[in-house]
């Protein structure tokens, strides 16, 4: 499974990196998540410059798409150049937003009017008035189609993206290898907790 995780201009660095990084653990069963951007740099909000490893054209091939956040998310969401680049479909790919990056996800209508979106709380107003609906929790999905809200519901996202492709175990090893020492098996029951109900399972699991 290659997965896409969008970065734009003035990203957060904990929702494209720790994402990446998480599912990247899973490399050996088959996930590579690369960082995807539109330009060949881009800088974060903290000034942290990173080089992308694949253009923004690789997230229509991608099994999974991962939009990040970040301070231009608006501005990203508001660009006809990478709306008319970007060709996302639920149908054949996991698609997730992180934080402001619901900001797209409701540009390119993966998420019809009226339908929960999670995001952050600066962002949710402006959500919210885009006709969407806000249920101020970490984690949502519907089908092929999830949203989290605050930085570190990173985790989440990672979470539901392996469970998806290789069922809970996988994801399990995946969160337990990260989670810090004597308290492993509890952020593993909160990952998979804020995102078991939402859960359709392959094959593989």
């Amino acid at each position: 499974m290659n997965v896409a995780v969008l970065t734009f201009e003035a990203f957060n660095e904990l929702d494209s990196f720790v994402v990446a990084a998480l599912l990247n653990r899973l490399s050996e069963e088959g996930v590579r998540a690369y960082i995807t951007a539109p330009t060949e740099t881009v800088v974060s909000k903290n000034g942290v410059a990173v080089q992308a490893q694949k253009p923004l054209e690789f997230a229509n091939e991608a099994d999974a798409v991962v939009i990040g956040s970040g301070m231009k998310s608006a501005e990203v969401a508001a660009d006809p150049k990478i709306r008319a680049v970007l060709k996302l479909d639920p149908a054949r790919q996991l698609i997730a937003s992180q934080c402001s990056g619901a900001f797209l996800l409701a540009a390119l209508r993966l998420v019809e009017p009226g339908r929960p979106i999670c995001t952050d709380l600066a962002s949710a107003p402006a959500i919210k008035a885009l006709g969407f609906t806000t249920p101020g929790k970490p984690f949502h999905a519907e089908g092929d189609v999830a949203s989290a809200g605050g930085c570190l519901s990173s985790q989440y996202l990672a979470t539901w993206i392996a469970a998806r492709a290789l069922g809970l175990e996988a994801a399990e090893r995946m969160i337990w290898g990260a989670a810090p020492v004597g308290e492993k098996d509890a952020w593993v029951e909160r990952a998979l907790s804020a995102v078991r109900p939402f859960l359709r399972l392959s094959a593989a699991a």
